[in-house]
């Protein structure tokens, strides 16, 4: 399947990127774990009052972490964070919207 991409920073900085992945439930589940696992090494906070943390805030909470000026000097961590996205959520087009506190599909 391929999967395309977009986190929006701010109105002027966004980052777009197309990634092919094979939706199954083992990648899907890594690709949660991934998450998991990143959201704790950055030292992510919640960003629901009640503390409870969902999939889509540990991928808004990761890439407000890794930031543009990161990604964008590094395509390949951006590829890895858009195949992780992409392989969790399984869908074609995946917007990040850090700005808006989103997550579209």
């Amino acid at each position: 399947m391929r999967s395309v991409v977009t986190v929006v920073f701010n109105s002027r900085q966004s980052l777009e990127t197309s990634v092919d992945v094979e939706p199954d439930s083992a990648g899907s589940q890594a690709a949660r774990d991934w998450f998991d696992a990143t959201w704790v090494r950055l030292g992510c906070e919640p960003l629901r009052p009640s503390g409870k943390i969902l999939l889509l805030d540990k991928i808004l909470g990761v890439a407000d972490a890794l930031g543009h000026a990161q990604l964008a000097q590094d395509p390949q961590q951006l590829r890895e964070f858009a195949s992780h996205a992409a392989l969790a959520l399984q869908k074609p087009r995946i917007t990040v919207d850090l700005p808006g506190l989103v997550v579209g599909f």
